[in-house]
């Protein structure tokens, strides 16, 4: 991990050997944009039964909505007709006051998601308060989960759920025990805060994006995280200090002086990134992709290019295909695309290479923290799929819109018209 600090932003690069993966951006006046964590107590403004929704002022410039299906509410307090579920209306009122966590940041003219069922991660679990949830994460194999399983029938605190994270595995009960004293007692300080008052206000904000990172990211497989600022060192050096100290000799403090080329240079990052701007992206045997985003899905167009592959032409797309399907989830990590995706694959005229190439893009997919859910290749050779978005993307982050075209990517010509 690569954390690059200028004025006015802090760039964080993950990468896989020299390989950029991961690249995030953290402004300095991001307080009201990069809120995904945050918990508020939020005042209702209005509520919409049409749209079974709520409009909530959490004290950013745009109201935050939440969604009838992530209210929480007791059934004892809700009156309604007897086998009918509460309508939005029937647990939400104008003025009232709720505790809330943005699930989503506000993205364009979209305000903030949010939800009630508030949580709070931990270096090895996160705790869902006034819960019955309880969870492992999957990535852990069986015996590890039943190990696990064992823990926290111990530590789990009465009244509240926990969700083990992949963290976890080999984690002591004494370590499980400590995070989830930390997690109680965080919470224990967000009641009494949330008890005083009712305006609008922030309760818990989220870390630094680069610390953030770290106890999201950070474990034995990291061979370092590396920091050229000497502000962030010691904050970051600090955290891994308090919460996995065999970790702490792996974050470096970067002298781009002393080393005679910025942090992105000298980790090839910088290159990668412009790379990673292009709408066009080269697969090594010749083949490209092209990378088109609109304001309802992202399309991801498969072509052979410059492969005229070696025996014949369904050998040679599939070939293809694959080494796409590779390139396509890397390429969803890196620009972090989000929302609906459509990817316009060769078509294939064996079945069996079409199955082959989604188990392929599936595989990719799995080392993406972030939720995907992929559909099977259609008789067009279409890959229909979602991927989680909490954030806009690296296009996005790294740009504005056209002040001549307004984002269309064409100049009309006036004088026609």
């Amino acid at each position: 991990m690569c954390v690059h600090v200028r004025g006015h932003a802090t760039q964080i690069a993950i990468l896989e050997g020299r390989t950029l993966v991961e690249h995030y951006v953290s402004w300095a006046a991001d307080a009201s944009t990069q809120i995904d964590g945050n918990i508020y107590r939020g005042r209702v403004q209005n509520v919409l039964p049409g749209m079974e929704a709520a409009f909530v002022d959490i004290g950013t410039p745009k109201n935050a909505v939440l969604y009838r299906g992530d209210v929480r509410y007791d059934l004892d307090d809700v009156e309604v007709a007897s086998g009918n579920a509460p309508r939005i209306e029937d647990v939400l009122r104008p003025g009232q006051s709720i505790l809330c966590q943005v699930t989503k940041n506000p993205i364009g003219a979209k305000g903030a998601r949010l939800t009630q069922e508030v949580s709070l991660p931990g270096r090895f679990v996160v705790m869902v308060p006034e819960s019955s949830t309880f969870g492992i994460s999957k990535r852990l194999d069986d015996q590890e989960r039943r190990r696990l399983r064992r823990i926290l029938d111990e530590v789990r605190p009465k009244g509240h759920g926990l969700i083990v994270r992949t963290a976890a595995e080999g984690a002591s009960k004494e370590e499980l025990a400590h995070d989830v004293e930390l997690l109680m007692a965080q919470w224990a300080r967000i009641e009494t805060q949330a008890a005083n008052g009712t305006n609008a206000t922030l309760l818990y904000q989220e870390p630094d994006l680069a610390v953030r990172m770290v106890r999201e990211e950070l474990n034995r497989d990291y061979r370092g995280v590396i920091v050229d600022d000497p502000n962030l060192h010691a904050q970051i050096l600090s955290y891994v200090e308090g919460v996995n100290p065999e970790l702490a000799d792996r974050v470096e403090l970067y002298d781009a002086e002393e080393e005679g080329l910025p942090i992105f240079e000298r980790y090839h990052v910088h290159e990668q990134l412009h790379k990673a701007l292009d709408r066009k992206v080269w697969l090594p045997s010749g083949g490209s992709l092209i990378i088109d985003r609109t304001e309802a899905l992202t399309v991801i167009d498969v072509n052979t290019g410059k492969n005229v592959g070696k025996s014949n032409l369904e050998e040679t797309v599939y070939r293809n295909n694959l080494e796409a399907a590779e390139e396509v989830a890397r390429q969803l990590r890196l620009r972090d695309i989000g929302g609906i995706i459509v990817i316009d694959f060769i078509d294939m005229d064996i079945r069996e290479n079409r199955v082959k190439v989604a188990s392929a893009l599936r595989s990719a997919l799995a080392r993406d923290k972030t939720r995907t859910q992929v559909f099977d290749i259609s008789e067009l050779g279409l890959v229909e799929m979602t991927r989680k978005r909490v954030s806009e993307g690296l296009v996005e982050s790294l740009s504005s819109t056209c002040t001549l075209c307004g984002g269309r990517g064409i100049v009309l010509d006036e004088t026609l018209l």
